[in-house]
Formats: structure tokens, C-alpha cells, sequence
């Protein structure tokens, strides 16, 4: 396919990312950045509609698992916060020390959230009682719930989500969509009987990211994150990351396995089937617009946006062309529309009075996936022209409308899906090795902005600190999918099958 025309008319070349992203987000219209609170973007029409459908294939999978959506209140009291600092605290120093958590007491820190959050401490000319904060994630109030709706081994599993407005004091360079203090997330929570059943769950919450990442036309590294980079009131965290075109990599999805730790904190606890009280095993599951993100920075060209036609708010733009001469061309026009709403397509018309040239600019920019065509010759031969927008231009018959549109989108997503791994496997380079010499770790070559390194590692927390200083980059875990054979540990030289990534995150 034929590469799209070179940046033009204010858009940065996408070569220069970091100008080329904030740019494009505004130039297409997902959202306004001129709100007075800094990352607290206003979403548009166009954006909004564009999460929404990604919010859509969540909920379809969702549905699929047997899910149910709650809509929890915006505001927590403190004494929830102070509750969950406590148990925070307490797994991080368990985790820290070697110990089982029962072993030690429960004190408060300033772990958690509690440096991020947002307070309401007045009402009116009021001092509230219990001050209150604005949600940063939602633990601690389903869990406070969780403890009332859970009696018997028969609730059991209860499977929840919600998709709302989370809010955290976010200290560092905002970026729409990636760095916000106002984000559109989607968090699910469950509760199972033992161990077994919340293991069950992290499996379906990987088979649903794969499903989701399918939809969306990118691959990803999915990594068991280190201990000291897993969420501390966790057991053990999974990470989604995305390969961004600038070769960092952006975590758009997290899954948690609590095991009983916060059951046994809020008192999620159930009669088994013999009369005997249990604590439940509990996961949680988190995305956020970053996805949109994603969907954003690994698809866009020097054009403007790519969408993938699951999420593009509008799939096909009928075009009629010197309809003045003939009146016949639109009222085809409005006929095939109206063809393609029928069989469940998102179409628009645009008969504004404009030269081609610009309306073919305006829908490249905005990401559409197909431009549809249709003069007055077009309609004397029973046929119209379709341009993708990942490149190429066809002619088919009319009669073939349906079938022609449904196989270019998926040609569409193909495609996508093949250049976004493209993207992923240029930007992996093989860790060129450390080794000590004169009581000094040396870097065996170099390493170079913009890459992510994979390695075999086997070593511990200190070998692995060795490494994130001697590069500047950081773990991203253990991969899920290691290697076939042994490779000798970078740092130990150990025989292991761990795969490893160093990147730099956003």
C-alpha cells in the first residue's frame, strides 16, 4: 500500500513524537487542553465517542464473563484512606522483611495514595467531621460494601466492575490521555471462595486484554512486574505495556491478585458449605484512557490519526462528488448511507461545499478508515471509488457495497496489526551485557535512546538495581512468554528461562 502524503498544514512530522502527539490530539479534535486546571482536559465529540466504543468492547467482555457494573459514589471518607495506609503498609513491610503479614502489626505510613489524592474538607462555610477525598481507585469503598453483600459460600463469586472518573494529584509533565489528574478509568473486582478461583480469574483477565488488544490492532509486553515495582497491597501485579513510536513504553492495563490480604483488612468473609467462616481471595482489574493513548500514538502518521475501525467513531465518509451536475449522485449517496447504517456501520455524509482535496485532508486527519466516493460517472457506470486510509485506492460495483466495506476494514485492521508489530520488534534490541571489572560493573556496549532491552535475568532485587543504574532504564517484569531454551542470566550467569525487559516508561 502507498504511504500517506508527508506532514503538512501544522501537524509535526510523527518522527518528532514528543511534538508530534500533543498536537495531533488537539488538531483532531479528541480534546481541548485550554481547561484552567492542569491535567484536566476537556473531552470533544469526536474523542469522547472514540473512548466510548473502547469502553464498549470492554463492557462486551464484561458481559461475556458475567460481570456486573456498579456505579460507586465519587467521595471516601478519611478513615477508609487511613484503613488502607494501614494495610498497605503492612504488606509492603511484610514483603520487605520475608515475613508473613500476621507477624506484624498494622500501622499507619504515608503509603498508598494518600500523598495523591484530592480533599473535600468543607461543605459550604462548614468543617466537614470526616473529611473526605476524591476517588484514586475503589477498594476501599466496594470493599467496605463487599463485606456487607458477602454471606454465604453462594454469593460467591461475585464478579463487579465500573468505568468512572478517578482522580489523582499528578505531580509530573501532564499528557492527554497518558499523564491526567483527571482520568476515565475502568476498574473490576471480584471475590472468590479460595486461591484457585481468583487464579481463574487472572487468567480471564489476560484472555480479555488479548481480546481487547486484538480489537484495537497492537500487540503488547505482558510482564509479571518485579516485587518492588508490584502495587505493595497486591500479591503479585501483571502489566500491559504498549511499544510507543518513540520507544517507550506506555502500561495500559494492570491485573492484581490480592490473595485473602484485603479481605482480611475490610473482613470479606463468607460461611462455607460445612458452617465454617473463610476470607474470600480477591482480584482487581484496571485500564484507563490510556488505551486511547495507544490507540493514538502507535496507529497516527504524519497525516493525522489511524483509527482501528472497531473504535473509529466514524467507519465510512461518503463523499459525492459534482453532485450539482447531477442530483442522482446524492441521492446514490444517501442510498448507500443508509445501506451501510442497516448492516451496522458508523457512516457519514459530507456534502459540504468544498473542493475534494480538503475534505480528503479533514477525514485523514481525523482517522477514518474509509473514504467512499461518487460522481456523476461513477453512478452512468454503477460504481464508486473507496480509499483506505492506511493507503490504496479501488473501484468497485455498487452492488458489491456491503461486502466491499466489510473486507477493506478488516484489510485495514490487518494492516494495522502488522505495521504496530513492525514498530514493536524495531524498537527491541538484544542487552548488549554487563560485566564487573576492577570491582566496577561495565557495560559491554551501548545503549541507546529509544530502545527497549531484552535480556535473560535471574538475579536478585540488588543485581537487578546494578542493572537499572548501569542502563537508566527499568524492569518490566517477567515476561509471560519466556523462553523455549535456558539462556545464561546477564548479570549471574545462571541458566534461566526468565525473559526480561529494560525500557524507559512513561
Amino acid at each position: 500500500m502507498a504511504k500517506p502524503d508527508k506532514a503538512k498544514r501544522g501537524i509535526p512530522a510523527k518522527a518528532d513524537f514528543n511534538a508530534w502527539y500533543p498536537s495531533i490530539v488537539e488538531i483532531a479534535d479528541l480534546v481541548d487542553k485550554r481547561y484552567p486546571i492542569k491535567g484536566m482536559d476537556v473531552w470533544k465529540p469526536y474523542g469522547w465517542k472514540t473512548m466510548s466504543l473502547i469502553d464498549g468492547l470492554t463492557r462486551d467482555q464484561m458481559d461475556r464473563t458475567g460481570h456486573e457494573e456498579y456505579n460507586f459514589p465519587l467521595l471516601v471518607p478519611e478513615d477508609l484512606l487511613e484503613k488502607e495506609n494501614r494495610l498497605v503498609s503492612l504488606l509492603k513491610k511484610s514483603r520487605e522483611e520475608g515475613v508473613d503479614p500476621s507477624e506484624l502489626r498494622m500501622e499507619e505510613e504515608d503509603t498508598g495514595f494518600k500523598k495523591e489524592v484530592y480533599w473535600v474538607k468543607h461543605a459550604g462555610e462548614n468543617n466537614l467531621d470526616v473529611p473526605m477525598f476524591l476517588r484514586p481507585t475503589s477498594e476501599t469503598p466496594m470493599y467496605t460494601l463487599f463485606s456487607l453483600w458477602i454471606r454465604s459460600h453462594s454469593d460467591l463469586p461475585l464478579k463487579t466492575f465500573q468505568i468512572v472518573n478517578t482522580f489523582r494529584y499528578e505531580t509530573k509533565q501532564t499528557r492527554s490521555f497518558i499523564r491526567v489528574r483527571e482520568i476515565h478509568f475502568f476498574e473490576a473486582h471480584t471475590a472468590h471462595k479460595d486461591q484457585a478461583g481468583a487464579d481463574a480469574q487472572i487468567e480471564e483477565d489476560a484472555q480479555i486484554v488479548q481480546n481487547l488488544l486484538h480489537d484495537l490492532c497492537f500487540p503488547a509486553i505482558v510482564s509479571k512486574r518485579p516485587v518492588w515495582d508490584t502495587f505493595p497491597g497486591a500479591w503479585f501485579t501483571t502489566a500491559v505495556d504498549i511499544m510507543m513510536p518513540n520507544g517507550r513504553t506506555l502500561q495500559v492495563a494492570t491485573y492484581h491478585h490480592y490473595k485473602d490480604q484485603w479481605a482480611r483488612a475490610f473482613d470479606v468473609k463468607y460461611e462455607d458449605s460445612e458452617g465454617n467462616s473463610q476470607f474470600c481471595h480477591q482480584t482487581t482489574f484496571g485500564m484507563s484512557e490510556r488505551m486511547l493513548g495507544a490507540v493514538v500514538g502507535v496507529h497516527g502518521d504524519d497525516a493525522g490519526l489511524i483509527f482501528p475501525p472497531k473504535v473509529a467513531p466514524i467507519q465510512v465518509v461518503l463523499m459525492p462528488i459534482a453532485s450539482h451536475i447531477d442530483e442522482n449522485v446524492i441521492v446514490k449517496v444517501n442510498s448507500m448511507a443508509k445501506d451501510l447504517k442497516d448492516a451496522g456501520f458508523r457512516v457519514k455524509i459530507d456534502d459540504r461545499d468544498l473542493r475534494p482535496g480538503a475534505k480528503h485532508y479533514h477525514w485523514e486527519i481525523k482517522g477514518v478508515p474509509l473514504r467512499l466516493e461518487l460522481g456523476p460517472r461513477d453512478l452512468a457506470e454503477d460504481k464508486f471509488i473507496m480509499s483506505l486510509r492506511t493507503g490504496g485506492k479501488e473501484e468497485f460495483p455498487t452492488s458489491s457495497l456491503i461486502e466491499s466495506v466489510k473486507d477493506s476494514l478488516s484489510l485495514i485492521e490487518s494492516h494495522l496489526r502488522s505495521r504496530s508489530q513492525e514498530l514493536m520488534d524495531s524498537k527491541i534490541s538484544k542487552f548488549p551485557g554487563i560485566s564487573k571489572e576492577s570491582g566496577n560493573w561495565q557495560l559491554l556496549g551501548e545503549i541507546k535512546d529509544g530502545m527497549v532491552y531484552e535480556l535473560a535475568f535471574d538475579g536478585n532485587d540488588s543485581d537487578a538495581e546494578i542493572i537499572e543504574k548501569s542502563t537508566g532504564l527499568a524492569f518490566l517484569g517477567d515476561c509471560v512468554d519466556p523462553y523455549e531454551t535456558p539462556q545464561p542470566c546477564a548479570i549471574t550467569g545462571r541458566m534461566t528461562t526468565r525473559k526480561q525487559y529494560l525500557a524507559r516508561m512513561y
